[in-house]
C-alpha cells in the first residue's frame, strides 16, 4: 500500500514507477519532493484517492521496475548522473534553443507562436551549463574524495539552483500554453514541444536523483544531517 503521508521524493525513490504517475499529474517530486502526497494533491486540486489508486496499480503491475538507487554507491550514482544526464543536456539545450528561434522566426505572426521561448531557452542553457560545471569541477570531486560534511555548503548551493531550474521549467510551460500545439503546427514546432516535454521529464528525474538520493547519501554517510 502507498502511504499518503510519505513525501513525493520518498515515494519516487522507493517506487521508481511513481515518477511517471507524478509527472502525468503535474506533481513536482524533485524540487517539491519534500511535500507529502496528501498535501501535494490538495495543493494541486487533485483527487488523492485517484492518484493513490494509480500509484498502487502501477506498482502492482510493474514490481521491481526501475533502479533501486538507494542501494548504489556514491561513485556509481555520480557516474550515472554524468553519463545519463550531464552529457545529453549539453547537447539538447542548444538544439532546443535554436529550434525555438526557428519556430518564432517562421510563425511569429501567429497568436499561438511561443514568442520569447528561444531567448528563454538560451538563458536556461547558460544557467544549466554553469550548474553542471560546478558539479563536475567542485561538488562531485569533493563527494568522491572528502568527507560528506565538507560537501554540505556546495550541496545547499546546488539545491537552490535546482529551484531555479524548476522555475525555468514552469516558465517554459507558460510560454508554450502548457506544451499545447495549435492545429496548424509544422513538423519543427511539433518536434520542439515533444522534446521540451522529454526535457522536463528528464530534468525532473535528474534533480530528484540528486536531491532525494545522492545528496542525502553523501551527508548521512558522514554523520551530517540531511539538507532540509
Amino acid at each position: 500500500m502507498i502511504d499518503k503521508e510519505q513525501t513525493l521524493g520518498q515515494l519516487a525513490t522507493a517506487v521508481p514507477i511513481a515518477a511517471r504517475v507524478f509527472h502525468r499529474h503535474g506533481l513536482d517530486y524533485c524540487c517539491g519532493g519534500n511535500r507529502s502526497l496528501a498535501t501535494a494533491c490538495a495543493e494541486g486540486g487533485l483527487d488523492l484517492g485517484t492518484v493513490l489508486g494509480e500509484l498502487e496499480t502501477a506498482a502492482a503491475a510493474s514490481p521491481g521496475t526501475g533502479e533501486r538507487w538507494m542501494e548504489r554507491t556514491v561513485p556509481e550514482l555520480v557516474g550515472h548522473i554524468l553519463e545519463r544526464y550531464h552529457i545529453p543536456l549539453k547537447l539538447e539545450l542548444p538544439r532546443l534553443a535554436e529550434l525555438a528561434r526557428t519556430v518564432e522566426r517562421v510563425h511569429g505572426s501567429k497568436a499561438s507562436c511561443p514568442t520569447g521561448l528561444g531567448q528563454h531557452l538560451a538563458e536556461m542553457q547558460r544557467a544549466v551549463e554553469e550548474h553542471l560545471l560546478k558539479e563536475e569541477q567542485i561538488l562531485f570531486p569533493l563527494m568522491l574524495t572528502a568527507p560528506g560534511r565538507l560537501a554540505r555548503m556546495p550541496i545547499q548551493v546546488m539545491m537552490a539552483e535546482h529551484e531555479d531550474h524548476g522555475e525555468a521549467l514552469r516558465r517554459t510551460r507558460a510560454l508554450t500554453d502548457d506544451l499545447r500545439l495549435p492545429g496548424d503546427a509544422c513538423l519543427k514546432w511539433r518536434e520542439l514541444y515533444r522534446a521540451l516535454g522529454e526535457l522536463e521529464e528528464e530534468l525532473m528525474e535528474h534533480i530528484h536523483l540528486e536531491n532525494s538520493v545522492l545528496f542525502p547519501k553523501v551527508l548521512e554517510g558522514s554523520g551530517a544531517s540531511a539538507v532540509p
